[in-house]
């Protein structure tokens, strides 16, 4: 395992500044990880403050859990911890027993401690078995079973569409054909096949030739685009008028997702564009704060280089 990111939350200062958290509110951290960004938001709520951390992980919530409860009695909210995905974010919500919410943060994305893990098989770094859920308890369905069941159609529209690899086709016609001779178990095998299914002239520029393959997979195994839209629609609904939604994406597909989404309840408006009044009388829900994403300074991609993909978008409900 290394050490390289753990621990250092991605855009702190941002996103302390954006949701600006107040004594007597109620925050909600989806996704809770090492509680990085919640431990200085639990110091701005203070102890007449509700902070609600959610994450699928039981590890990471053991090491949130401990490092919270560490928070001086003068400083530390009431802390309330749930297990699982924000795409149940209705049903959590729910169980928490409260009305509304003043402040959803959503850090996108897989955790360092899950990448630090081989075990956990989300690196092409690393070798480990082909598993990539984020919830082993809860799912079932692997990487491995992607790869070693599905045709090669449905291998490539996989890689594609999670990932806009170029060589889609070409990686799942060369996962089909090794997969005939030995069933694709270990990460290592997989590195090894895409590097061979990319021309040598391609990988020489745009990073690790397995990078994109992989998170591929790692979406499919997760639903992760399809939990993003649920979880997004459900703060929006638990959100107080005034609240903020700060979510940090890392990759194309999230942001796009993010973008869309906001502006869907920002522009309600569905008439025609030559009615000169609106008739459909849909009002906007959100305000959008960042009109161009929120990116980390060259400073702190320097210290995390994990920030450097990241992207903050902001809006407030009205």
């Amino acid at each position: 395992m290394t050490n390289e990111y753990r621990h250092i939350p991605v855009l702190l200062a941002e996103c302390l500044e954006q949701i600006a958290p107040q004594t007597h509110q109620t925050l909600v951290d989806c996704t809770l990880g090492f509680a990085g960004h919640s431990l200085e938001l639990a110091k701005a709520l203070g102890p007449e403050g509700l902070l609600i951390g959610i994450d699928q992980d039981e590890v990471a919530q053991a090491e949130a859990a401990r490092r919270l409860a560490a928070l001086p009695d003068e400083v530390r909210p009431t802390i309330e911890l749930l297990r699982g995905n924000f795409g149940d974010l209705d049903e959590l919500l729910v169980s928490a027993e409260i009305p509304g919410v003043d402040g959803f943060l959503f850090d996108l994305g897989v955790s360092s401690m899950q990448i630090d893990m081989p075990s956990r098989g989300f690196s092409f770094k690393e070798n480990g078995p082909l598993d990539m859920r984020m919830d082993p308890g809860k799912q079932t369905l692997t990487a491995e079973e992607i790869i070693n069941t599905s045709n090669e159609t449905d291998l490539a529209r996989i890689i594609r569409a999670n990932s806009d690899e170029k060589w889609a086709s070409r990686i799942a016609s060369f996962i089909v054909e090794a997969r005939a001779h030995e069933p694709i178990t270990q990460s290592d095998q997989l590195v090894e096949i895409i590097k061979a299914a990319i021309p040598a002239s391609a990988r020489r520029a745009g990073g690790h030739p397995a990078k994109r393959t992989f998170q591929a997979l790692r979406i499919e195994v997760n639903s992760e685009l399809t939990v993003l839209r649920s979880g997004l629609d459900a703060a929006v609904r638990w959100l107080n008028p005034g609240g903020v939604i700060a979510v940090i994406s890392y990759h194309s597909l999230e942001d796009r997702i993010v973008k869309d989404t906001f502006q869907s309840f920002a522009h309600r408006c569905v008439c025609p564009p030559d009615l000169p009044v609106c008739a459909c009388g849909k009002e906007p829900v959100l305000d959008i704060v960042t009109r161009k994403p929120i990116v980390a300074s060259p400073e702190e991609v320097e210290r995390n280089p994990r920030a450097r993909s990241a992207k903050l978008r902001v809006a407030r409900k009205r």
